[in-house]
């Protein structure tokens, strides 16, 4: 009997090598009562070049043109979503799920400190244990009527990112960078990670761009001129944008008032995520 004629079609028990093979899915399906339409990763290829603020920003974009927004950080040792949003209390549950907190203006968030006794006790977990947690935000919690939900993935090409891009249906990835010479080589890593787990690249982002003068708005490369725009020509991405350094964005983090920063640097981004 032919390979053709003796196959069962059930992949996932055969041991046989032939052209018909499925490929194996680990995608995770949501919590029952969910609804999800879009979801974004914000990813980076090293830390601290400000993804969790881009993540926060778009959030709070999407969430003013009238879209349910949600984020889901996925930073679990180096959570700091809450902290910008300025969100104290803790996350609750019943027996049917974990209930995400609502910031004022109404976005809804899920993080490792929303669930710890005390937001400075550290998350002193191995690869598995915080895997597990971040596929858990995603089964668990009850994203109700959510237009757009943002990830906001740690750092690097570890256990977590590839635990999100394999169990989470992702839509697109943003890649977030700063200006610095490494860049090159930092966002190639993050760019072959998406190319190999077939997950849609919508652009680049650059934070820490410059410094506006207060005086005459002259901009100021602290790091030196960008090199971006031949990163994203090498790899055919877009720029979607250049973040500056501000003050004022900062104090409003560290106040947890993001909700209330004005600009409008992202908003090609914003343009291109509705685009989806």
């Amino acid at each position: 009997m032919s390979e053709s004629q003796s196959c069962s079609h059930e992949c996932g028990s055969c041991k046989e090598s032939c052209s018909d093979r499925k490929p194996t899915s680990f995608i995770e399906s949501p919590h029952p009562m969910s609804q999800i339409k879009k979801v974004i990763g914000v990813v980076s290829g090293k830390g601290g070049v400000g993804k969790s603020l881009v993540t926060s920003m778009l959030g709070t974009l999407m969430n003013r043109k009238g879209y349910q927004t949600a984020i889901l950080d996925a930073d679990i040792t180096g959570p700091s979503i809450p902290k910008v949003f300025g969100i104290t209390e803790k996350a609750a549950g019943n027996e049917m799920g974990i209930f995400p907190a609502v910031t004022k203006k109404g976005l809804k968030l899920m993080s490792v400190n929303l669930l710890l006794e005390n937001d400075s006790d550290p998350v002193v977990w191995r690869g598995p244990v915080i895997s597990g947690t971040v596929k858990q935000f995603w089964t668990d919690v009850i994203w109700e009527d959510v237009d757009y939900m943002f990830i906001d993935m740690p750092p690097g090409t570890g256990d977590v990112p590839l635990t999100v891009f394999q169990t989470i249906p992702l839509d697109g990835i943003i890649i977030v960078a700063s200006p610095q010479e490494l860049v090159s080589m930092i966002v190639a890593k993050a760019v072959n990670m998406a190319k190999m787990m077939h997950i849609p690249i919508i652009g680049l982002v650059e934070n820490m761009s410059y410094v506006a003068c207060p005086d005459c708005d002259k901009k100021i490369y602290v790091f030196g001129e960008s090199h971006i725009e031949e990163i994203a020509k090498e790899y055919e991405l877009e720029v979607l944008a250049k973040l500056p350094l501000d003050p004022k964005v900062a104090q409003l983090c560290d106040s947890g008032k993001i909700e209330e920063v004005e600009g409008n640097w992202l908003d090609q981004a914003v343009n291109k995520i509705e685009a989806l």
